[in-house]
């Protein structure tokens, strides 16, 4: 009986020891989770932060002025210009 005792014991204390280290590991996981999704939510933000600054620095009247500023660039005038047109969809 004290064998059988002994040994209820140790499989408690087995199960014991397991259900703790489960329940460690799973907290371990979620905080690494929220870790995680906080650099996701971090990089998002930085995406449309840089998408903002691409379509500031992209503005045709900016590219315009520095065109015509620094690169002493000019618009052609009128009769130099010409317009091409693009094909047919069925023609390619």
């Amino acid at each position: 009986m004290a064998r059988l005792n002994l040994v209820l014991v140790a499989i408690l204390t087995a199960c014991a020891l397991s259900l703790v280290t489960s329940r460690h590991q799973a907290r371990k996981f979620f905080v690494e989770l929220e870790r995680e999704q906080s650099r996701t939510r971090a990089a998002e933000i930085e995406y449309g932060q840089l998408q903002l600054e691409q379509s500031t620095w992209s503005m045709p009247s900016r590219v315009e002025k520095i065109a015509r500023e620094r690169l002493s660039m000019r618009l052609p005038p009128g009769g130099r210009v010409e317009v091409v047109a693009l094909p047919a969809e069925g023609a390619r």
